[in-house]
């Protein structure tokens, strides 16, 4: 008996998650690509026709979203679950954050990135939609991104600068490229079978936990320079340096065993900090 293909929609064409070149890498492998506006409900539907499953991940700061408002991404997280709950989706991955505002009883209240993708998880929750709840951690792919390692002028060392940070305090990370993809392909392969309990549930899309301090050392051996950790009093930015501050003082999932546990026996393979530091050496050479 012939089996009809699984179609799942992938939102977050832009950002790390989902580099659009890399979107139009995958047409070429047979991927059907569509056009959807998440402000647009009735173009969410005409994309989620006859999609089984939707990975959804917005973007804050996306110049159309940012303008909007800090309450933007919530919006428009909404949209994507009243879409896929009219469109009959069997299954919905949510990528999403610790709401900083509860987690710190109120100390940091600015860190709307974080906080209105929490708020689609309660949205999602009572939809009533068959969901997971994915969370990532810090993204390795942020040294170059965003500049967190550079060489230092003048000199054969490199720096990895992360603002209002502690050496001492724990940070969580994802390679994305390597690690994200086959978590959310675990849970689409097992969302079926009750005894993997995955539906309602939030999963860590994090590869490894240790501190900048010892990640800069695990750098340094691979590159063969010497890199070392910084932290800067501000990024210039009050809602990045609340972020950084909230992960430095409360940490992204204190009482989560990482790697995840539940996505290892789902059959996820998640790469080490030196499988990462190896793995780009070309980039600092």
């Amino acid at each position: 008996m012939s089996m009809s293909p699984r179609i799942v929609a992938v939102f977050g064409a832009t950002g790390t998650q989902g580099i659009s070149e890399k979107a139009l890498k995958l047409k070429t492998l047979g991927a059907e690509l569509a056009q959807a506006d998440l402000w647009d409900i009735d173009s969410l539907k005409q994309a989620l026709s006859g999609v089984e499953a939707v990975y959804g991940v917005t973007d804050y700061y996306d110049p159309k979203n940012f303008a909007q408002g800090h309450n933007s991404e919530m919006l428009l997280g909404k949209n994507l679950v009243d879409a896929a709950k009219a469109m009959d989706v069997k299954y919905f991955i949510w990528s999403s954050l610790p709401h900083c505002t509860r987690v710190s009883n109120g100390k940091y209240a600015n860190v709307y990135h974080f906080d209105n993708k929490a708020n689609v998880d309660d949205y999602l929750r009572d939809s009533g939609v068959p969901h997971s709840n994915l969370h990532t951690g810090w993204f390795l792919e942020n040294l170059w991104n965003y500049n967190n390692l550079v060489p230092v002028p003048d000199s054969n060392r490199l720096e990895l600068n992360v603002p209002r940070y502690d050496s001492q305090s724990p940070q969580y990370f994802t390679w994305i490229e390597r690690d994200l993809g086959q978590c959310a392909l675990a849970l689409l392969k097992h969302y079926k079978d009750p005894e993997s309990d995955v539906l309602s549930r939030t999963f860590y899309a994090v590869s490894a936990k240790l501190n900048y301090t010892q990640f800069a050392s695990i750098l340094q051996q691979a590159l063969g320079k010497p890199v070392s950790f910084v932290s800067s009093p501000t990024t210039g930015m009050q809602e990045m340096d609340d972020m950084y501050a909230f992960q430095s003082e409360y940490g992204l999932y204190p009482h989560t065993t990482i790697p995840d546990p539940r996505l290892i026996n789902l059959g996820v393979k998640f790469h080490t900090i030196e499988e990462f530091s190896q793995e780009i050496k070309g980039r600092y050479a």
